[in-house]
């Protein structure tokens, strides 16, 4: 029985250790910082767990803990999946998420629900959080992505901007962001952009570290190495980092 205590605890410790990759210092703590899967992450700050579009099981966040908040950016079953959501314990939950999220949620799962549109803002926990749009271009009602259905959010926490840009194309709203600290920028066609899209729209709102996440498409994974090249060759104080959010 110890042996298998003593086994069980350095499997844990390096599940931890595989996922716990990367910290952010704030004025007020580091921010850690969990990728899972595709557009999934976790995100602890002073005692306080965020999930962003939590899907794969309950076993994804094992040892994560509950969440304090959930966010949400779309309805799509890679953003908005119920049987994670109802997998997990959420009691002691505040969800934020867009409208058309809000209207797909079972009225038990989701007790303390903030809705917010493009634009909007809400404060909790300490932190600041408003709702960005998301979009696919040209604008159609028939796209992927139409316009003001789905939030990319910007997290304001410590002295820190955390911008999660859910399924978007490189849209003026994204280019015009200031003072990003850390982005997490999708690339898949056809659903959102191809890396070239990607690389511009970084260069110009010039976070000072990338994330390249929700990288599947239809042909497979994006070329995240050729991403992080250009994104270097055209601004070197730009970090691009990049992980493994498809583990096998």
């Amino acid at each position: 029985m110890k042996i298998k205590y003593i086994l069980f605890t350095v499997l844990n410790f390096a599940f931890l250790s595989g996922y716990a990759q990367d910290q952010i210092q704030t004025d007020k703590g580091s921010i850690t910082i969990y990728p899972i899967s595709h557009a999934t992450l976790a995100l602890k700050w002073d005692g306080k767990t965020i999930f962003v579009d939590p899907t794969g099981g309950e076993n994804a966040f094992a040892d994560l803990g509950s969440p304090d908040i959930i966010l949400i950016t779309d309805i799509h079953g890679d953003h908005l999946n119920l049987e994670t959501l109802q997998a997990l314990n959420t009691s002691e939950t505040t969800w934020i998420v867009p409208r058309a999220v809000a209207d797909k949620l079972p009225k038990e799962l989701a007790k303390d629900l903030a809705v917010l549109g493009n634009g909007e803002k809400t404060e909790t926990l300490g932190m600041e959080i408003e709702a960005i749009p998301m979009y696919n271009l040209p604008e159609a009602s028939d796209g992927f992505h139409p316009k003001g259905r789905g939030n990319g959010y910007v997290l304001t926490i410590g002295n820190k901007r955390i911008y999660l840009a859910g399924d978007t194309e490189d849209i003026p709203e994204m280019r015009a962001l200031k003072n990003i600290d850390v982005a997490f920028v999708c690339m898949n066609l056809p659903y959102t952009m191809e890396i070239d899209q990607a690389t511009s729209a970084v260069l110009e709102f010039n976070p000072k570290i990338v994330y390249p996440y929700h990288y599947r498409g239809q042909g497979g994974l994006a070329d995240v190495d050729t991403f992080k090249n250009l994104v270097n060759d055209g601004n070197g104080d730009i970090e691009v980092r990049l992980r493994n959010w498809y583990p096998r």
